[in-house]
């Protein structure tokens, strides 16, 4: 409640900040622009209390992070990329197609984990030792819960949609009942313990009636339509404990961190200047 109140007090100080290169507030002496909150309530499509909101916890993590002096190059983005790629039985450089095929700019991918690697790095110099491991109980308890994330299909039938223009198999994902002589369409069905490893990771992650995202294969781009999952079955959960440690593990690092910076924030100088 203290939270809302002081954002909404916050972005009602600023409400008449209309120049363009004004400075609307400052957080520990760090300017703000009306001209900064109206970019981000366009970028995030939120209202100006909450890109106010936003803004400020971007700062303060910012801040935080250049005070306790963590960095992430292009070098930790790869090792970090690599240890996701070799955790599905891929080498980077497939991954990093699989990746360029399913985000439409792949910079903003890389920013976006390199956001993450901040946080994890900040989160191992604020949350050490701080935090009670999870215990086989407590992975068990989550296992039970959420065992439809752990599951895998013996058989998938799916429709490959190939075609040797990329443009047409973009507007036939958008439209599959299309009948452009650009596209050809081929029912297959597909067995998951004879797939490649790239195969495999488009499938599981792609869910029934979506389709993958496009690679190529035989000099033509491809898609497939996953229709239906047979024989699905549970993973075991000797051989998902160590991901389920890892996942709660996060959360309990998140929520952490979560606190620390509503506490920084309370503590901050904020100034509103017009």
């Amino acid at each position: 409640m203290k939270k809302i109140l002081f954002t909404l007090l916050l972005a009602c100080g600023i409400a008449n900040a209309n120049t363009i290169g004004a400075i609307a507030f400052t957080v520990n002496e760090e300017p703000v622009t009306s001209y900064d909150i109206k970019e981000k309530m366009a970028q995030l499509k939120m209202s100006k209390p909450d890109a106010v909101s936003e803004m400020i916890d971007e700062i303060l993590f910012n801040q935080e992070v250049a005070k306790k002096n963590i960095t992430a190059d292009v070098f930790d983005i790869n090792n970090h990329l690599e240890k996701i790629a070799a955790a599905n039985g891929m080498d980077l450089y497939t991954f990093k197609g699989i990746i360029r095929q399913k985000y439409k700019d792949y910079a903003a991918f890389e920013e976006q984990t390199k956001q993450q690697i901040l946080k994890q790095k900040l989160a191992q110099k604020i949350v050490r030792g701080k935090l009670n491991l999870a215990t086989e109980d407590d992975l068990k308890i989550y296992y039970n819960a959420n065992k439809t994330v752990f599951t895998t299909a013996k058989n998938v039938k799916a429709i490959q949609y190939t075609s040797k223009s990329k443009k047409a198999l973009i507007a036939a994902r958008k439209n599959p009942i299309t009948n452009d002589s650009a596209i050809s369409k081929t029912s297959i069905n597909l067995e998951q313990d004879k797939l490649n490893s790239q195969l495999k990771f488009l499938i599981n992650d792609t869910n029934e009636n979506t389709f993958t995202p496009i690679f190529t294969a035989n000099k033509q781009y491809v898609s497939l339509l996953i229709v239906k999952k047979e024989g699905v079955s549970v993973l075991p959960f000797e051989s998902v404990k160590e991901r389920i440690f890892n996942v709660i593990m996060r959360e309990r690092e998140k929520t952490y961190l979560k606190e620390y910076f509503e506490k920084l924030k309370l503590t901050a100088d904020i100034k509103i200047v017009r």
